[in-house]
């Protein structure tokens, strides 16, 4: 290879493993696997020690790991957080050893299970938590110390007062912890984290603590990095005082005194892994005397004194038997491969998730197709390829109708998911329940996601149309829900059959339609009958409503289950007409942008005023925008609008001209 060659393959290498850490470290949202990071990193040392005089100083081996993210306050490292040199052969490990001893002719090893999750520092002063924070770069990190109090593994108090104390260790995310949160964020709508480690650590990131502390998040202990009051000699002396102050260290590690034995342990670990209840991508091997620690010193970038083996993904080869299609609870159609069992990482797996209609065509996935697996953050099986196909066998396609209920199926333009929008659809009923609701859909007081599981696990809720036949006895019998909590229920079920129409409609659940735009639609339709029976061209007619929305307004009235819920919502006594909001037309054809707060009252409020006079307001600034309500601290809606000569308001110029 060429100097030229070199230079521009590393140049490329150092890209790819910019973007890729950027997504890993900062934004938890990795597109690779740790394995296939970690080669492309040691592709570069490996260019970049061939070719010296392509070392950069951002290069990413001459940095110690990820920028902090600027959501915290910074906390500056005393004792670095260093990362640790990876190996991924036991030849590998045999040249460390080598190293090592090159120095030292007798070494005992601590190997150590490697726990996938985000590095973090405590600190402690008389044996009371002070300081929480990230590693970041090694030498810079983040403060998430409110966060870090909500994890009940950390212990707030020391069993004993040390003077000071600074340990290191992974806060980590359970299998159990992760699929439960995996469900509560499908549930919501939201995109589920990917694996356990993203999970751990978009988790302690968060601005709320309150968020943190739903998450089960758990650590363990593993390094003493400062202590004064005592003097420790070696690492496994370390790892039991952690332990006899109450910290959670690793759950097994084994002294050894010679790399055969280190091979031996790290073999073992790789065999358990599958069946660990978190997850783990390698073993640790460390010096455990800390004199020799000392003395061997660390590089710019990794101590010389402890080496990472990184164990490969374990890919298995199998066969297609079978598409299973299940409807999640917001309607999504996820197609499910039925699999040939086979061992992968210490478990059978015979089921593996094929995404949706892109994925397969991409694969091109066939019933009968001999197929590679292996399991992603060694947790989720996942299908990498496709080895062969069987003859005259053809693509597999997703169905037209939804195998819950029956009805058809629709893929929205730029969307990957195909959803079922039947509302009556039992694969999706309480997600439509919970939406139902919702403070900003029927606002029920009282009817929380806990209290709607327990009425659907009873069978007393098929349709949102069965909160209206429940009864005091059926309430009262439910968990954690006595009488005056039942009746308190049924009183503000009764009171929400008089909301107003728009109410309804948004509770409905008709996809593309959020609050606002079922507010705008009973402006134009006054009755729900009116409504269903609307074109889409006269409802492309109300100003802020575009085809897809009007689309998908006439699509999900059409549907015999809209049609069947309404009769029986109507029968209940739900309003199904709209109030006569507007009380004069001094703002007809006249459309209003708020910015900024106002001083006597809410925009909500604001916006009732504009609405009731026959006016409308936007969230956005245009030439067509008639006045801009300016309050305090308004932003770039103001400097848009003196740019389009548009005319500005203040909140009492507002007023006046709502009583004229």
């Amino acid at each position: 290879m060429t100097i030229e060659e070199a230079g521009k393959l590393a140049a490329e290498l150092r890209e790819q493993i910019a973007y890729h850490g950027q997504k890993y470290y900062v934004e938890d949202s990795p597109e690779i696997e740790d394995y296939e990071y970690d080669k492309l990193y040691r592709q570069l040392e490996e260019l970049e020690a061939q070719f010296p005089q392509l070392v950069t100083a951002d290069s990413p081996t001459q940095k110690i790991g990820g920028a902090p993210i600027n959501t915290f306050a910074e906390v500056q490292h005393v004792v670095p957080m260093e990362s640790l040199h990876d190996s991924f052969s036991e030849e590998e490990l045999l040249d460390f050893d080598r190293k090592v001893r090159e120095t030292f002719d007798k070494v005992q090893y601590v190997v150590e299970p490697k726990f996938d999750g985000l590095s973090v520092s405590l600190e402690y002063r008389d044996g009371v938590l002070v300081r929480g924070s990230t590693r970041g770069d090694g030498l810079v990190g983040e403060d998430v110390t409110a966060n870090i109090r909500t994890i009940r593994t950390v212990p707030k108090k020391l069993r004993e007062p040390v003077p000071y104390l600074e340990v290191r260790g992974e806060v980590y995310m359970s299998h159990e912890s992760f699929f439960q949160l995996c469900a509560r964020q499908e549930l919501n709508e939201e995109k589920p984290f990917k694996n356990p480690r993203n999970a751990a650590a978009g988790s302690l990131r968060q601005k709320d603590a309150r968020v943190t502390a739903s998450r089960g998040l758990d650590i363990f202990v593993f390094n003493v990095q400062q202590i004064e009051g005592e003097t420790l000699s070696s690492h496994s002396q370390s790892l039991e005082r952690m332990k006899e102050l109450g910290l959670t260290i690793s759950p097994f590690y084994a002294v050894c005194s010679t790399i055969e034995e280190v091979i031996e342990e790290i073999r073992r670990i790789g065999e358990m892994r599958g069946s660990l209840p978190y997850s783990i991508d390698g073993a640790v091997v460390k010096v455990n005397d800390f004199a020799q620690r000392t003395q061997l010193g660390s590089t710019a970038k990794f101590p010389r004194w402890a080496e990472a083996f990184k164990y490969p993904p374990e890919e298995k080869e199998t066969t297609l038997l079978a598409v299973e299609i299940n409807v999640g609870r917001t309607g999504v159609l996820t197609p499910t491969g039925v699999f040939e069992p086979v061992l992968l990482a210490g478990t059978t797996v015979s089921r593996a998730t094929l995404h949706n209609e892109d994925f397969i065509r991409e694969k091109d996935l066939r019933i009968g197709s001999r197929v590679i697996l292996r399991k992603a953050g060694e947790i989720i099986p996942e299908v990498v390829s496709v080895v062969s196909h069987p003859e005259g066998s053809t693509l597999f396609t997703m169905p037209e109708t939804c195998p819950s209920c029956g009805e058809p199926v629709y893929r929205e333009e730029g969307e990957a998911a195909i959803r079922c929008t039947n509302p009556e659809c039992p694969a999706q009923l309480l997600r439509h329940l919970i939406h139902f609701a919702s403070r900003d859909a029927m606002d029920i007081d009282g009817l929380g996601p806990a209290i709607l599981e327990q009425l659907v696990a009873e069978d007393l809720l098929r349709t949102p149309a069965d909160l209206y036949t429940l009864t005091q006895e059926q309430l009262s019998g439910l968990e954690r829900m006595g009488e005056k909590s039942a009746a308190n229920l049924l009183e503000a079920l009764e009171k929400s059959k008089s909301n107003e129409l728009y109410r309804l409609i948004f509770a409905l659940g008709i996809p593309h339609i959020g609050a606002k735009a079922a507010k705008l639609l009973t402006t134009r339709f006054h009755t729900m009958e009116e409504l269903a029976e609307a074109s889409v061209e006269s409802i492309s007619e109300i100003d802020g409503f575009g085809g897809i929305m009007a689309q998908s307004v006439v699509k999900f009235f059409q549907l015999p289950g809209t049609v069947h819920l309404l009769s029986r919502l109507k029968e209940l006594g739900l309003n199904m007409k709209a109030e006569e909001t507007v009380s004069g037309t001094r703002f007809a054809g006249q459309t209003f942008v708020l910015t900024g707060t106002l001083s006597s009252m809410t925009r909500s409020e604001a916006s009732a005023i504009i609405e009731k006079l026959g006016g409308r307001v936007s969230g956005s600034v245009s030439k067509k925008t008639s006045f801009v309500v300016a309050g305090e601290e308004a932003g770039s809606k103001l400097t848009k609008a003196q740019k389009l000569g548009v005319t500005v308001l203040s909140e009492e110029e507002f007023l006046a001209m709502a009583n004229e």
